[in-house]
């Protein structure tokens, strides 16, 4: 695997820099606010993977270009697709995996701090939720929109959700998919701040300074021992997530639920 210094600076549909120790991931399709395609899922893979690997990175920031965080799966080509099913999972003959994305972020041994600046809903919360430290954007928007879709959730919404504002409080996020602002998540615990919008960068960036000041050897070994304390499994806990995701993508329920949304109506669940 290549370092993040060996690898190019732009992908595509993530911009990665590498500055003072600090790499900055940016997710790069504003104009589809920041959602995910099978291009965007794998460049977000191989920059989390470059900068694990790199021992010029101390800690890393992942954000989106404005106007949003992450605004989750691009739904026309990820959940409306046939490939929707084999790019999260195995075929159906084979042991499920969690997502290879998802995995990478968590894996990562360095520091990650979310600087959410926008929306960051449905795959874009998970993605803040795999994060170490959140931090928001006045402008920051959260949901669990998976339900909505007649889905669960990804691992984050197993994995840590629960751990960050116990379980009362994910159950109904999870359940409901129900979109809160900045000032909610701060209340709940899920952001640390919530500061300006054009001070959110300079505020992580100043964070993310003083974490790689520190002894890195030290710092990762701390990381590891949150992970291991107050974690599950998650890749035991993404295979089971994306088992469960498989399966009701072959329900009626899923497929107006991605309906409704590409028509802008109100969808109608009939529990099949």
């Amino acid at each position: 695997m290549a370092s993040l210094t060996e690898t190019s600076a732009g992908f595509g549909c993530v911009d990665c820099t590498l500055q003072d120790h600090v790499a900055t991931v940016t997710l790069n399709r504003p104009e589809r606010r920041n959602a995910l395609n099978y291009q965007a899922y794998d460049e977000l893979e191989a920059a989390f993977r470059a900068a694990a690997a790199d021992p010029n990175v101390r800690c890393v920031i992942v954000t989106g270009a404005d106007p949003a965080f992450c605004s989750g799966d691009d739904v026309g080509e990820i959940m409306a697709g046939p490939k929707s099913v084999t790019r999260r999972a195995a075929a159906p003959t084979v042991i499920y995996q969690a997502t290879p994305s998802a995995i990478a972020v968590l894996e990562c041994d360095k520091p990650v701090i979310a600087a959410v600046n926008g929306a960051a809903v449905g795959w874009g919360m998970e993605l803040a939720l795999f994060a170490d430290i959140r931090l928001a954007s006045e402008r920051a928007k959260f949901g669990e929109l998976f339900v909505k879709r007649g889905l669960v959730c990804d691992v984050g919404g197993f994995y840590r959700l629960p751990a960050i504002v116990g379980p009362a409080k994910a159950a109904e996020l999870l359940f409901t998919g129900d979109i809160f602002d900045a000032a909610e998540a701060l209340r709940i615990g899920l952001v640390s701040s919530v500061t300006a919008h054009d001070e959110l960068m300079p505020q992580a960036r100043a964070l993310a300074a003083r974490i790689a000041a520190n002894p890195p050897l030290a710092v990762r070994h701390l990381k590891a021992g949150l992970n291991r304390f107050a974690y599950g499994d998650p890749r035991e806990i993404g295979a089971w997530a994306i088992e469960k995701i498989r399966l009701l993508m072959q329900t009626e329920d899923h497929k107006e639920g991605v309906a409704s949304f590409l028509q802008k109506r109100a969808p109608v669940f009939q529990g099949r």
